[in-house]
């Protein structure tokens, strides 16, 4: 496998941590779930339903690009929603390849009413997300549609990767 260091990005609700932790273990790399290494005070505003500004999140994504560094081997899962976030996690890490989980509002909605306990809260939320994402241009990412089955997503991913 060429690819050692792998970003899965989209909007909450996607399936990046589900999608990023499948495929980590199918190529038996470290997975980090970019969500775990947000600051209290980011996870607090979430938790409120307030959206993150982009200098809550700098530090967080600088945190990111150190893990993708620090490790020979890695599957993040992080939202990444624009251009200037993608940079960051690019730092020093040129063979980053990014899987973009693409799917529309109402299908990642319809998911989203279906997690318990989960600190993202909200419709407002996840417009707010939709309202920041610029997607990755299609020499940037691997654009991976989200409405088939986790197997279907999971197979593209690996196709994808070895074309």
């Amino acid at each position: 496998m060429k690819h050692k260091k792998i970003l899965v990005m989209g909007v909450s609700g996607c399936g990046k941590s589900h999608i990023g932790q499948l495929l980590a273990q199918d190529l038996h790399f470290q997975f980090f779930d970019g969500d775990d290494f947000h600051p209290d005070s980011n996870v607090e505003k979430m938790r409120q339903g307030i959206p993150l500004t982009d200098e809550d999140r700098i530090d967080w994504l600088h945190t990111l690009n150190q893990l993708f560094i620090s490790n020979d081997t890695a599957v993040i899962a992080c939202s990444a929603l624009k251009p200037q976030y993608r940079d960051i996690l690019r730092l020093n890490n040129s063979e980053l390849v990014i899987i973009y989980l693409q799917g529309d509002f109402d299908t990642i909605w319809q998911r989203h009413q279906k997690r318990d306990n989960h600190w993202f809260n909200g419709e407002n939320m996840l417009k707010s997300q939709f309202e920041a994402l610029m997607e990755p241009n299609a020499n940037e990412a691997i654009f991976i549609d989200i409405k088939p089955s986790i197997d279907s997503v999971i197979q593209n991913i690996h196709t994808q990767l070895k074309a």
